[in-house]
């Protein structure tokens, strides 16, 4: 059975410069709290990636590899989860230009458990943990200045 969760924050910054920090998993550490991250084959974290790439995140001993499944230029970023405890896992961070100026960030996961009756458990671990990388995509966002 899949579960799913939707995160929402706002940035002062423009939709394209928080696409910018979502497609260059070099900046992940800066505002999420992933620990490092490298591109699977050896690419540069701090290029934008494109999609088929798959990122490397460790989190203390905690390793999660994430292929880019969907790029829309300032407006959305898909990946799929292609390791770990999910049969399925797809995250998905919609942008879009606020009324007033900015971006509403919208992320939301869908994913299915290996492990039957954990899908609660899971869906709290995850949220909670996930909450604080929205609000943080999108403070750096809008700290970054857009020539970067």
């Amino acid at each position: 059975m899949p579960y799913s969760f939707v995160l929402s924050a706002r940035s002062r910054a423009t939709p394209d410069a928080v696409f910018d920090a979502l497609v260059r998993a070099a900046t992940w550490p800066s505002w999420s709290s992933i620990d490092s991250v490298e591109i699977e084959g050896g690419g540069d974290p701090g290029a934008r990636q494109g999609v088929g790439e798959t990122r490397v995140f460790r989190t203390g001993r905690a390793v999660s590899h994430e292929r880019v499944v969907e790029l829309v230029a300032g407006k959305r970023f898909g990946y799929e989860n292609v390791s770990g405890p999910f049969r399925s896992y797809r995250g998905t961070v919609e942008l879009a230009e606020a009324p007033r100026g900015g971006t509403d960030i919208v992320w939301s996961v869908t994913f299915e458990p290996r492990l039957p009756l954990s899908g609660p458990l899971w869906r709290w671990y995850l949220a909670r943990y996930m909450r604080p990388m929205a609000e943080g995509l999108s403070a750096y966002a809008a700290a970054t200045p857009q020539d970067q």
